[in-house]
């Protein structure tokens, strides 16, 4: 049971800290033109986000695929700026009949790129046997899960006060947090590492 802790809150707390905002914003960006009423889409987004995630660790500690860190580092800002750029450019348009399957998709693939981040600090702390090394992910994936739903919750609530408080439309609300997060990533695209080789 303690081993399950461990990997639970390690995957928690690679979600909820200051230094993951990467995945906040990720988780942000999906959110932005959902509701409360959306809770199964939301549900399925997340868990298909957290499947991605729990793909790209499992075929790289396993050496299926070997990856630059670079390159996630770049891809990682470059899946939030596409996202959010789609909601800036969708906001408020209700002819938005966007294919579930390919949402879902989009998301699993996603979570592959943010989960091939997270790579290195994996293996720095986890040495054991195949099996055991399965089980640290799913538990992992269980913390990862479980604070993705909590930000999520708290993007919800956040939605729900700014458009019944302050009377922003659901457009309006969409567009201004796309507008922002576009505003963080795309300093992070540009000041990456990889445009100074």
């Amino acid at each position: 049971m303690s081993q399950f802790l461990i990997y639970f809150q390690l995957g928690l707390k690679h979600i909820l800290n200051i230094y993951s905002y990467d995945h906040i914003l990720f988780l942000i960006a999906l959110a932005i033109p959902l509701a409360f009423k959306d809770w199964k889409r939301i549900l399925l987004l997340v868990t298909t986000f957290t499947l991605g995630h729990t793909i790209a660790l499992l075929l790289t500690i396993y050496g299926i695929i070997a990856v630059k860190v670079a390159v996630i580092e770049l891809l990682i800002p470059i899946t939030i700026l596409i996202v959010a750029l789609f909601h800036l450019f969708t906001a408020g348009k209700s002819g938005k009949k966007e294919s579930i399957n390919l949402v879902f998709f989009i998301t699993l693939f996603f979570g592959i790129i943010h989960g091939l981040g997270f790579l290195n600090t994996f293996k720095s702390i986890h040495h054991g046997s195949a099996t055991s090394k399965l089980l640290a992910i799913l538990e992992f994936a269980l913390g990862i899960e479980a604070a993705q739903l909590v930000v999520m919750l708290v993007v919800l609530i956040l939605a729900y006060i700014v458009q019944t408080v302050f009377r922003f439309s659901k457009r309006d609300w969409t567009l201004v947090m796309s507008a922002f997060i576009i505003g963080v990533v795309l300093p992070i695209i540009i000041g990456n590492e990889i445009w100074l080789r």
